[in-house]
């Protein structure tokens, strides 16, 4: 009944009342879709310079985009590499401080990320290699892992922080500990 008495009153005041009705639709159809919760995008950094990129995916981090922590290291890796300095390093270290003082990632995953790109030291080379037991069944696998992580050595100190002394110190210990497995196994199958 009140919608009779809306429209005679744009009848009697001849004016069309489909617009206004339109307006109030796209109006309270605004109100509510602004009350609903909201999923982050989590989309990817797009700034070029890594101290802005790292604040964008800090702030992407807080919404609850935490899954795509592997992505957005990527991405910050890929920018870092678009301007590569020394100084990245520490950038690299901070963002992952950060990110294990706010609960995304333990200690010890935050220091497998840093020493996997940034350090000489390999994280696939665990334990004791020098064993016959654990490391000669599995000598290629361990030697694929380490040639991976090599790679990502390469990304993290050449690329990303232009620490060539740090890269070439890391290939040298990959071919050393190559030549250590190569030496141990041969020993071991000898001693059998």
């Amino acid at each position: 009944m009140k919608t009779t008495t809306v429209r005679s009153a744009f009848v009697k005041a001849k004016l069309d009342y489909k617009p206004v009705l339109i307006v109030a639709t796209l109006f309270a159809t605004l109100a509510l879709s602004s009350c609903a919760s909201t999923t982050p995008t989590c989309a990817s950094p797009q700034a070029k310079d890594l101290g802005r990129a790292i604040t964008m995916v800090q702030a992407s981090l807080m919404e609850g985009c935490h899954a795509h922590l592997d992505r957005y290291y990527d991405d910050l890796l890929s920018i870092a590499e678009g301007d590569p300095k020394p100084e990245n390093k520490r950038e690299f270290s901070q963002f992952l401080v950060w990110s294990s003082d706010n609960g995304l990632l333990s200690n010890r995953q935050a220091q497998d990320y840093y020493n996997r790109y940034f350090n000489i030291k390999f994280m696939s080379l665990k334990g004791d290699y020098n064993n016959c037991s654990h490391t000669c069944p599995n000598k290629q696998k361990v030697l694929f892992d380490m040639e991976r992580e090599l790679s990502d050595k390469e990304r993290g100190l050449l690329r990303v922080s232009l620490d060539n002394n740090g890269y070439y110190r890391a290939d040298r210990l990959y071919q050393e500990v190559e030549l250590v497995l190569e030496a141990t196994c041969t020993a071991c199958a000898a001693g059998r």
